[in-house]
């Protein structure tokens, strides 16, 4: 006998069809031939049979579709509309939401709370999709960067510097330093599902330091260093970088208390005529191409390596450093990111 596709039969005739295959099981007939009988699956009747010995006949009936309560089924006109707009302008605990981060839970809470739809995770998947949403990592920003300042200097600080810069015929640069660690990891390795890739390397923990800056170019100075960053790393760096560089120098970097100590601006004040410099809003690391910089070598000089040792460390990260100072067009790429195209030119 042909079965039946029970998804073309209405709720009654589903609810007949049920009731008809349990009582003649129970009248004797095995599962396998009641569902030969009825042109159904024998899961079916397996499942129906469960069904009616835990819940009895009324547990055999059909049962009204779509959500309880008289809510609707989805997001109707324009509350989808209302709802992208939501999330894309605001975070889950601006809303005052048990949420730090979108996630599918957190939308689905979302519109529950406001239309009365209730939506399975994998729904709200299915509609982030279809409304132009993926998963992605966030960026971190400080709740102390203040978005006045940052707009002042897009809007006036930065073209101001650009302008004096070109007048003095000078060379703008962005700086910053970081901190490398020999137990950094980045990257993925394939491997057969299910059997977590396992790579060696030392137990012993060491570091080294990276002091560097950049220019829209395409020209990268950097110094490695192990100790602390002082004022007595920092200023020989910058004598450093007015030696190898010919242009005068102006120099932006993030207002660390170490660049603005009394010592460096003693040395500053003392070499006018050859370098100035210029601290970006508090934390805005996001608008220094210099960080950049910092996540190529930390992904790639030393996340991809396995250095025995801090002077290994070292030789590798300077090694890999010196390869973008005979590429330019390299360090010309961390400029197109959009929160660094306004220093590309």
């Amino acid at each position: 006998m042909t079965k039946t596709d029970g998804r073309v039969l209405t709720p009654e005739a589903q609810e007949a069809l049920r009731m008809r295959a349990i009582r003649a099981v129970r009248k004797g007939m095995t599962q396998s031939e009641a569902a030969r009988t009825f042109g159904v699956s024998r899961q079916h009747v397996v499942r129906w049979d469960r069904t009616q010995r835990e819940g009895g006949w009324k547990a055999l009936r059909s049962r009204k579709r779509g959500p309880k309560d008289g809510s609707t089924a989805r997001p109707q006109g324009g509350q989808a509309a209302a709802i992208v707009n939501v999330i894309t302008d605001r975070t889950p605990d601006q809303l005052k939401m048990p949420f730090v981060l979108w996630t599918r839970e957190a939308v689905g809470t979302l519109i529950r709370e406001r239309y009365g739809v209730a939506l399975s995770v994998v729904s709200v998947g299915r509609y982030l999709k279809r409304w132009g949403f993926t998963p992605q990592k966030p960026t971190r920003r400080a709740w102390e960067r203040n978005p006045k300042e940052v707009a002042r200097w897009l809007k006036w600080e930065y073209p101001r510097i650009r302008r004096e810069a070109k007048r003095a015929k000078a060379e703008i640069h962005w700086g910053d330093e970081m901190g490398l660690r020999s137990d950094h990891q980045s990257g993925t390795s394939y491997a057969p599902k299910g059997e977590t890739p396992v790579i060696e390397g030392t137990g012993k923990r060491f570091g080294c330091h990276v002091i560097s800056t950049v220019t829209n170019r395409g020209t990268p100075r950097f110094m490695t260093y192990r100790r602390k960053f002082t004022s007595a790393v920092f200023i020989p760096f910058l004598a450093r970088l007015i030696r190898s560089t010919k242009p005068n120098v102006y120099l932006i970097v993030d207002n660390h208390p170490v660049r603005v100590s009394s010592a460096v601006r003693r040395w500053l004040d003392a070499r006018t005529d050859r370098i100035r410099m210029f601290t970006l809003p508090a934390h805005s690391p996001d608008l220094n191409p210099d960080e950049f910089l910092n996540h190529d070598v930390k992904a790639n000089a030393l996340g991809r390596r396995r250095p025995r040792d801090a002077e290994e460390m070292r030789a590798d990260v300077s090694a890999y450093l010196r390869s973008p100072q005979r590429q330019p067009e390299i360090v010309r790429t961390f400029f197109n990111a959009e929160s660094v195209q306004y220093a590309a030119h």
